[in-house]
């Protein structure tokens, strides 16, 4: 056998045991897409295949008039009256809030709350609100109080502070109505009698799922 013949078969004796290599178990070949890891599966708010959630339906002014009225213990009139000038401003409730409250203060006061988060199709959830006030209140109360809720789709979204909007405080025939903001997210809180203290209304709410003791 020639130098010639001799070099041709050491070349060909390279390439086979290269190409072998290269189709080793884990090892793509120069034209095989590598083993990358499966992608997770798409959550149902990115699957079109999945319903997007139903936004939550809202309660109408009869509906806010007569709960008002029974829980608060004022004629339909007062009620009707606080509920047209929330309505007027914001239109028809997602969601609202029955509760009792206490609250007291020497200029700068705290603000305790307890009640039942009600949406349609959904089961009431038990709530829990607190926060400081700055007015020119003086003394302590305990009332009930019916807050509407504006643009609130999940009882979720309620879990987070409010601070008051500057000016809103109001009276409609002995009814005292107030707003609480949060981004999009609107709170209407009605106390009637000498529950209303709207002094005391210059400040936040915290809503949480657990009692707090502290307010800040």
């Amino acid at each position: 056998m020639d130098r010639r013949t001799l070099i041709v078969s050491g070349l060909a004796t390279l390439g086979a045991a290269g190409a072998a290599k290269a189709q080793e178990p884990g090892q793509p070949g120069p034209y095989q897409t590598p083993n990358y890891p499966a992608a997770p599966p798409p959550s149902p708010g990115q699957n079109p295949n999945y319903p997007a959630p139903a936004p939550a339906e809202p309660f109408s002014r009869e509906e806010m008039v007569n709960n008002v009225s029974d829980f608060l213990g004022v004629t339909a009139e007062a009620a009707g009256g606080a509920i047209e000038r929330v309505f007027r401003d914001n239109g028809r409730p997602t969601a609202y809030i029955a509760g009792q409250e206490a609250s007291g203060a020497i200029s700068v006061g705290a603000r305790y709350g307890k009640g039942l988060l009600y949406m349609k199709n959904r089961e009431p959830l038990e709530v829990f609100w607190q926060g400081p006030s700055v007015g020119w209140d003086l003394g302590g109360n305990a009332s009930r109080v019916f807050t509407l809720c504006y643009n609130l789709q999940y009882p979720e979204i309620l879990f987070q502070r409010f601070p008051g909007v500057e000016g809103s405080a109001y009276l409609v025939g002995g009814v005292g109505v107030n707003y609480l903001r949060s981004d999009e997210v609107i709170l209407a809180p009605i106390r009637a009698g000498v529950g209303l203290r709207l002094g005391a209304n210059i400040g936040y709410l915290g809503f949480s799922r657990k009692r707090r003791v502290w307010p800040f």
